[in-house]
């Protein structure tokens, strides 16, 4: 896959997200809030027929599938022969236009693509702890993390419906495996309610989530989950989150509104208490230099592929955030406001991602 379309997509992805975001939270931007609205009320309706998960077509990834993307692998890095974890990965918003409050199932186009992408570049990280499934949903469109409104909670609830029903298939196919859970972004948002809503399935069988790119409180969230925080490489049915950032960090725009919601467990959500997981170490609160990489996720310079380089990121979690350090590889120029690189929360880190999910899945066995 071409790294230039790549970079492109990010650029789409993000900016057009987080620079409108950024702008209301600058100067108000009633203009840009009013673009950023999708058009009318939430009507399920709009977004067309739910999707059939007994059916390969509502999924982007499944054991199986023709072309899926989570059987990618970077240049140099021999596929293995796969665990027995069953894997299930929720992508992050790629729905990017205000036609609607969420994305038919197959939207096609440059949702279509964006949606392969992020499943070929973060699900990818678990192909070696076992077999992925990865549903297709209708997404939240992304206005809807821009609004405080009954309209914008309603295409998070729709949103949410469609990957419990995906949920229930995974577990239904997947028998008695050990389960892997993923997500990132709104994926971690849903994730996150997942967690509460199915922790009698989940019982003696999570090797571990990885809530990335989105706020996970460990006083209001996790105490609700009854799952913790990962606190050593070998530890199973534990919660693993980050957000990266390089210096000086300012998460402000995310935070900030982040803690008027209320937690799992009702109660305030702080930012002095978000949970960080260092991915190099597999423990919370954690320090590990560039060394400690195994390998970042790069395009290469062919702009045809991507590859591994490994000692040139360390990380450490501070007041919450995971603030990236060392030489950090041309990933593309799309750091966020605050040097927020939420878009490379899996890129930075994938070979330890890699690494952790088979440590983890090695203990529970």
């Amino acid at each position: 896959m071409c790294a230039r379309r790549f970079l492109m997509a990010v650029f789409v992805l993000t900016l057009l997200i987080v620079a409108i975001g950024f702008a209301i939270y600058q100067w108000g931007g009633n203009v840009l809030l009013s673009q950023a609205t999708p058009k009318g009320h939430f009507r399920a309706a709009s977004a067309g027929g739910g999707p059939d998960y007994t059916q390969g077509a509502s999924w982007i990834a499944r054991p199986g599938l023709a072309n899926d993307p989570s059987h990618w692998l970077p240049e140099g890095v021999r596929p293995a022969t796969p665990g027995n974890a069953a894997v299930f990965y929720i992508h992050p918003t790629t729905y990017l236009v205000n036609d609607r409050w969420n994305a038919p199932v197959r939207p096609g186009g440059d949702t279509e693509f964006r949606t392969r992408l992020f499943t070929q570049t973060q699900a990818s990280a678990f192909n070696s702890a076992g077999k992925i499934w990865a549903p297709r949903y209708r997404q939240a469109a992304y206005g809807a993390f821009l609004l405080k409104s009954e309209d914008a909670q309603q295409a998070l609830d729709f949103a949410y419906g469609d990957i419990t029903r995906a949920f229930d298939r995974f577990l239904a196919e997947a028998g008695d495996r050990p389960i892997i859970l993923a997500a990132h972004s709104q994926g971690a948002l849903h994730l996150i309610r997942l967690l509460g809503e199915r922790k009698a399935a989940l019982k003696g069988r999570l090797v571990a989530a990885y809530v990335v790119g989105w706020p996970i409180s460990t006083t209001a969230d996790l105490p609700a989950l009854g799952i913790p925080a990962c606190t050593s490489p070998g530890q199973n049915g534990c919660v693993l989150s980050w957000m990266s950032f390089g210096e000086p960090a300012n998460a402000d725009l995310i935070l900030g509104e982040w803690s008027k919601t209320k937690g799992a467990n009702g109660g305030e959500r702080r930012p002095e208490d978000v949970l960080c997981v260092n991915p190099l170490t597999g423990t919370a609160g954690a320090s590990a230099p560039p060394q400690a990489n195994p390998g970042t996720l790069v395009p290469t310079g062919t702009f045809t592929s991507a590859i591994l380089q490994p000692g040139k990121v360390g990380a450490r979690c501070d007041g919450g955030l995971l603030i990236v350090s060392g030489e950090i590889p041309p990933l593309g120029p799309y750091v966020l406001p605050g040097n927020n690189y939420h878009v490379y929360d899996y890129a930075l880190f994938w070979a330890a991602i890699r690494r952790d999910a088979e440590q983890r899945l090695a203990a529970w066995h």
